[in-house]
């Protein structure tokens, strides 16, 4: 491969991006980078730091404080500031906050910035919001995904349930929801299809069947 090979998966949450873009990582040899780590990463930093509390941020602070922050991919691990956040990123304290701060426009350039290097030197699969839009606008191949609210939020609560996690599907539902709102509504980035992105409706398929579909799409593009 002469130059490297960008796959760019944008979606909601809980669509299946990151399962769909682990599955092609793995497939295909290609790193795997998933964005909404790194947002997430950023909003736990906030709230350790008491810089994020009841959906209020301290901003000025918390921009003051980006070079203080180092996040990090090691396979399935997510580290910050040298300790695994894996679990911890993924709770609905953290869910419930995460939009707040994607939506700020210096921690975008600041998290952007870093998306592009990972993706300059070696062949990658990124999901997220805005990767084939803002970060990868030229990707190799692109892929939109959607699903039903319900099934996300049933697929949601099933990984908070395997965490021992204290929620409901109502609850899951409706913080999907908003998240959808803000992370579709706000001026920078927003979550949108790009125009030449390939649209998949994840309740029409399996992991697998999606996952062959896409190798499929891949080997068209790499011909």
């Amino acid at each position: 491969m002469k130059k490297p090979f960008v796959i760019a998966i944008d979606g909601a949450s809980s669509t299946g991006k990151s399962t769909l873009a682990k599955g092609l990582a793995k497939a295909l040899g290609f790193a795997h980078v998933d964005s909404g780590a790194m947002y997430r990463g950023v909003t736990l930093y906030a709230q350790q730091n008491d810089l994020l509390e009841n959906k209020t941020l301290n901003t000025e602070v918390l921009l003051s404080q980006l070079d203080d922050i180092h996040l990090r991919f090691e396979g399935d691990t997510f580290w910050l500031n040298g300790v695994d956040v894996s679990a911890e990123i993924r709770s609905m304290q953290v869910s419930e906050a995460v939009s707040l701060v994607a939506a700020i426009p210096e921690v975008r350039a600041f998290l952007v910035a870093q998306q592009r290097i990972m993706g300059a030197n070696q062949s990658v699969v990124m999901d997220g919001r805005d990767i084939g839009t803002v970060v990868f606008p030229k990707a190799d191949l692109k892929l939109f995904l959607t699903a039903d609210v319900n099934i996300r939020a049933q697929r949601r609560f099933d990984e908070l349930s395997a965490q021992n996690a204290s929620t409901s599907v109502e609850e899951v539902r409706n913080n999907l929801a908003e998240r959808d709102h803000l992370d579709s509504t706000r001026a920078d980035s927003p979550l949108v299809q790009a125009a030449d992105a390939v649209p998949l409706d994840a309740t029409q398929f399996t992991v697998e069947s999606m996952r062959d579909h896409v190798l499929d799409l891949v080997a068209e593009r790499l011909s």
